[in-house]
């Protein structure tokens, strides 16, 4: 990439209204600004990368790429240390140089240089591991990928690599595991992170992800008097008479206007305003779960509902709040994961393993 940003140089010029060109080359512009060794080369290269970025952003680029780029640039082009010891992360940079240069022995050498000066220094581990990548040697990669994960376990990408590691090897159970863990490190990591290990491995394999296809509620919401409004779906409802499922639709919906209500305040007094918590989606499907168990208990004649079934051995099994927080989160219910990540890791891992992703062949 380096070498192609004076080609979209020429592109950009010819074609100055094309979004993709100036992602092109902003894209460019950093690999090239991660080989130069005098920093004011370095700033400004930097500094033309977030430039060209905000072009393809004006001109309507609304890709993961150009987002997560950005976010990478303060407006002065600066870039944060990797330590905060002046020679770690001098060692670093001159890693980073050989790297983009594609002198891996080289870049080896300066991230052990580093990582030995800054032993947290997660991405030191990753480096090596990823130089050992690119030289094919995949055992010594795995290795490092392994030390990196010691480092910080609660990091995606190590995982995601030795992953990619084994997957060039033809070692897919291994490969799909790596791939689960990194995903459970963190799920919301956009562009290719995260679930991107695992959407590669099912391509490899020829298999498709499962598809958990559980269709929620409208959630309850206030009207201009302040008056909690409940809305009632009518695909909810049952089709063949019984009232299994839209009784169990119905507990949800009313479980979560009580949260909304009066449960909020009383469950997390330190916050002053109402959020959807994973507690409260977690309360509403148990208690949607035990409503439809109970009529399927007493009356036989009930159709089953697919849906309700599946949340049924979710609560079994103890993952509802792994199927919220993997498959049905959103922003407010993602600042709930690390607290319930920390002490059910293996809940996580079991819903992927056992839910979502097909077994290895």
């Amino acid at each position: 990439m380096s070498e192609a940003a004076a080609l979209l140089e020429k592109v950009v010029a010819r074609y100055p209204r094309d979004r993709g060109a100036h992602e092109a080359l902003g894209a460019a512009l950093l690999s090239r600004a991660a080989t130069q060794a005098d920093p004011s080369q370095h700033k400004a290269d930097r500094l033309r990368a977030r430039s060209e970025l905000l072009r393809a952003r004006e001109l309507g680029d609304d890709s993961d790429l150009c987002k997560v780029l950005l976010a990478g640039i303060p407006e002065d082009g600066s870039d944060s240390p990797f330590s905060d010891r002046r020679e770690a992360d001098a060692a670093m940079r001159r890693g980073e140089a050989a790297f983009a240069n594609g002198q891996w022995d080289t870049a080896i050498k300066e991230y052990s240089r580093a990582l030995a000066l800054d032993p947290s220094l997660y991405v030191a581990a990753l480096d090596i591991g990823d130089s050992y990548f690119r030289l094919k040697e995949m055992d010594k990669a795995g290795e490092w990928f392994a030390k990196a994960i010691a480092i910080d376990p609660d990091q995606e990408t190590a995982y995601r690599f030795w992953g990619d590691a084994l997957l060039s090897q033809g070692k897919m159970k291994d490969a799909r595991a790596k791939f689960i863990a990194g995903v459970v490190a963190y799920p919301y990591k956009g562009g290719s992170g995260s679930w991107g290990g695992l959407h590669n491995w099912v391509a490899a394999n020829k298999l498709r992800l499962r598809d958990i296809s559980i269709q929620l509620p409208q959630a309850p919401s206030k009207n201009a008097k302040g008056e909690t409004v409940i809305t009632i779906d009518p695909a909810t409802l049952d089709k063949k008479g019984d009232s299994s499922a839209g009784a169990a639709w119905m507990a949800y919906s009313m479980e979560r206007a009580l949260w909304r209500g009066e449960k909020f305040a009383k469950e997390y007094p330190q916050e002053k305003t109402y959020r959807h918590t994973l507690k409260e989606e977690a309360a509403a499907l148990s208690v949607v779960v035990s409503v439809y168990d109970e009529i399927q208990h007493k009356n036989k004649a009930a159709s089953s509902d697919p849906a309700l079934s599946l949340l049924s051995q979710f609560k079994a099994d103890g993952l509802i709040e792994s199927y919220v927080l993997l498959i049905k989160p959103d922003a407010e219910i993602a600042r709930d994961y690390r607290s319930y990540q920390a002490f059910h890791r293996d809940k996580l891992i079991q819903l992927l393993d056992k839910y979502v992703v097909p077994p290895s062949p």
